[in-house]
């Protein structure tokens, strides 16, 4: 299953994706993304209502309203070596706010004040079930499914304090999507999928989500013992290396770009890169 968000009337709602089609989600009760998640996690089958070419409607973000956005930081060998840091036996945790978010198709920004705007290919979890102090054995139960990501930051700013909050969340920097698709239909754990990121079509990050320090039932387990995940909330899970802030001369996003993350069965995420 593919869960998507659609705009009708004003509002975003809960649909399927089937290809090049979207297929409406009928039962009246579960009008949010999280109701449908949780619904779905429960074991309830979903009434289909009407279908739409793809073309013809447009994607919001597959969570409108996430509670939360949990993100890992360097967790990934390679990306830690690139940067000089060393391998963390605890992971680096910071959160998102929900502006910071950008649709699929839409304009990922980069801000007036800065030009050091870094890409980052990675996994999004999402979260079916609450989870509180669980196990790594029962982890990926709560699983609802997984997404593409990009971890925009601006580079310089994340580097003005030992916090990286500020260089993480200027508006319309994290795109998400398109779509959200069920655990069912990757391998557990989201592990061994090709994780890439292009920019203008040449592929800058190559690795593989089976290579995180942190594997996805090791960092719901450790987030878990901190916070209640709930329906809904999102976890990001860090990125392979070949950013751009280590490359001689830097890699950054410019006015005019175009970055893709392509995750193996999952799909493509595609935004064209602004100025504010």
């Amino acid at each position: 299953m593919r869960l998507v968000s659609f705009l009708r009337e004003g509002r975003w709602c809960p649909a399927l994706r089937r290809g090049d089609s979207i297929v409406e989600i009928a039962d009246s009760d579960l009008g949010s993304a999280q109701a449908v998640i949780a619904a779905v996690a429960a074991g309830r089958r979903l009434t289909e209502g009407r279908s739409h070419p793809l073309a013809d409607i447009t994607l919001g973000l597959p969570v409108p309203e996430p509670g939360k956005i949990v993100c890992i930081g360097l967790n990934y060998v390679d990306h830690a070596k690139e940067g000089g840091n060393p391998i963390p036996d605890y992971p680096a945790v910071f959160l998102r706010t929900k502006s910071s978010l950008v649709a699929h198709g839409q304009p990922l920004v980069r801000p007036l004040c800065s030009d050091k705007f870094d890409y980052e290919a990675e996994l999004a979890i999402v979260i079916g079930k609450p989870a509180r102090n669980v196990s790594e054995a029962d982890a990926l139960s709560h699983v609802f499914g997984y997404a593409c990501f990009n971890d925009g930051s601006l580079r310089d700013y994340q580097r003005k304090s030992t916090q990286w909050t500020m260089g993480k969340n200027f508006d319309g920097t994290g795109p998400f999507g398109p779509d959200i698709v069920t655990a069912d239909e990757l391998p557990a754990g989201a592990a061994g999928l090709r994780i890439v990121c292009r920019l203008n079509g040449q592929t800058l990050q190559d690795g593989n989500t089976g290579n995180m320090i942190f594997p996805v039932a090791r960092t719901i387990a450790l987030i878990s013992e901190v916070m209640t995940l709930e329906p809904g909330d999102v976890i990001i899970t860090g990125t392979p290396a070949g950013v751009g802030y280590p490359r001689k001369p830097p890699i950054f996003l410019r006015p005019g770009d175009v970055c893709e993350i392509e995750i193996e069965g999952i799909g493509i995420l595609r935004n064209p890169v602004v100025s504010a």
